[in-house]
């Protein structure tokens, strides 16, 4: 499993120009799903993005986590991009839909996110707040 995990100061997620979920101030995390990922390690995931330390507090310093903010996560199959043959990605490395969805759907329920609809062609808009962007992997 992959997280590319942006702080944001507002992000949304629209399809075919209707809106299906925004956020204020908290975190944008578009996550792709492997054939060999499994619900612990989907757990695992969403609790480090959770946990993860990397908004300012009283000095500035990146020092607490999520806590009451927001959290938008879209699926992104094309995490696992493969390109180092050609110049077209080969996306094998990602996990069929009826693989991905339930480990996204509990992925979301952990984190405590609203989300995009899964495997849609969406529209993302963020605000990246820092710029702040980390890749986590399971």
């Amino acid at each position: 499993m992959r997280a590319l995990v942006q702080r944001v100061s507002r992000a949304a997620v629209s399809r075919d120009g209707r809106a299906l979920a925004e956020i204020g101030p908290g975190l944008l995390v578009l996550l792709g799903v492997a054939p060999d990922d499994t619900e612990a390690a989907a757990d695992r995931l969403a609790d480090k993005v959770r946990a993860l330390r990397i908004f300012d507090d009283a000095e500035g310093r990146m020092n607490e986590a999520l806590a009451d903010r927001e959290a938008l996560c879209v699926s992104q199959f094309t995490l696992y991009a493969d390109t180092r043959k050609g110049n077209r990605p080969s996306f094998v490395g990602a996990a069929p839909p009826e693989l991905a969805e339930p480990l996204y759907e509990r992925f979301c329920e952990r984190l405590g996110a609203k989300r995009g609809e899964f495997g849609a062609s969406m529209a993302v808009e963020l605000v990246n707040d820092g710029p702040v962007t980390i890749i986590l992997e399971s």
